[in-house]
């Protein structure tokens, strides 16, 4: 597959590059980021944690204003960010969008959509799940057996939801401010009504909450929100997915930050403890 190098900069030591490649999944040119540490010189292959971004944003947001190079060359970790949805045109034609924040471009929430307009676009949940690890592995020095998954609101839906399902791929998960049950908030109904349908049984399987119920698992859990999120209430829910750890057995660490909001501000003050977490988890073969 032919990569090419939107931009590269030095930061921390290491490189942060921008890239973009076609896509099988999405019928487009895709673009994420990606920080290789100054340990990836060195040879041999280095731990790897996935960033999945929320509404409304693209790679960019995260690379931009996450602060999470410091500790990525600091504990040897490649970052990596893809895009949240498919955009522009396509083989197929202009990708579909909608007016709404919430649904279309920079909207993908991370599932292969089955109705239409979308269907044919929006295979995120292959791309981000299949395809660009794939590629990652086959392009830059990673160890595929330490793998870490992270995101925000979103994109903590989605790293959720991907780590229960390949709960043998991920040695570690956080999340910040995630959407736990999209099935119960009005984000995730909206979302997963437009992309696959009104069965909801058939939503289940994208719902974290829904996973932990049928016996999905993973080892352990960080998650952070603010506990001024405006979103705390109606979109996130944590409540639910402390109820749910707690009666599966899995050891989950939930830290309600007192006057944090839902932005890059709450996310970058946290990125350094979530990416110690990850590291720490993530050492040795």
């Amino acid at each position: 597959m032919t990569l090419e190098i939107v931009s590269e900069n030095k930061a921390h030591g290491g490189r942060q590059l921008v890239v973009r490649h076609e896509s099988l999944a999405t019928a487009t040119g895709m673009t994420f980021s990606i920080f290789l540490p100054p340990q990836a010189e060195q040879g041999g292959k280095l731990p790897v944690v996935w960033y999945l971004s929320g509404l409304t944003c693209t790679h960019a947001n995260v690379t931009e204003k996450g602060e999470y190079r410091a500790a990525c060359a600091e504990h040897g970790l490649i970052f990596v960010a893809p895009d949240t949805s498919p955009r522009g045109e396509s083989q197929l034609g202009p990708v579909p969008d909608d007016e709404a924040y919430d649904l279309g471009q920079g909207a993908g929430f991370y599932v292969d959509a089955r109705e239409q307009p979308w269907v044919g676009f929006y295979g995120m949940w292959t791309y981000v799940a299949e395809e660009l690890p794939q590629l990652i592995e086959a392009e830059f020095p990673v160890d595929m057996a330490r793998q870490g998954i992270t995101g925000h609101s979103m994109g903590g839906h989605g790293a959720l939801t991907i780590a229960l399902r390949h709960s043998d791929r991920f040695r570690s998960v956080s999340a910040f401010a995630p959407i736990v049950a999209p099935s119960q908030v009005p984000w995730g109904q909206k979302a997963l009504t437009s992309y696959l349908g009104d069965d909801r049984a058939g939503w289940r399987k994208h719902d974290s909450i829904a996973l932990i119920e049928e016996g999905a698992r993973i080892s352990e859990l960080l998650v952070d929100v603010g506990d001024a999120d405006p979103f705390i209430e109606k979109e996130l829910r944590p409540e639910l997915l402390e109820r749910a750890c707690a009666a599966a057995g899995i050891p989950l660490t939930l830290r309600r930050q007192p006057g944090y909001d839902h932005s890059y501000y709450f996310i970058s003050t946290f990125m350094g403890d979530h990416l110690a977490w990850h590291a720490e988890r993530l050492r040795g073969g």
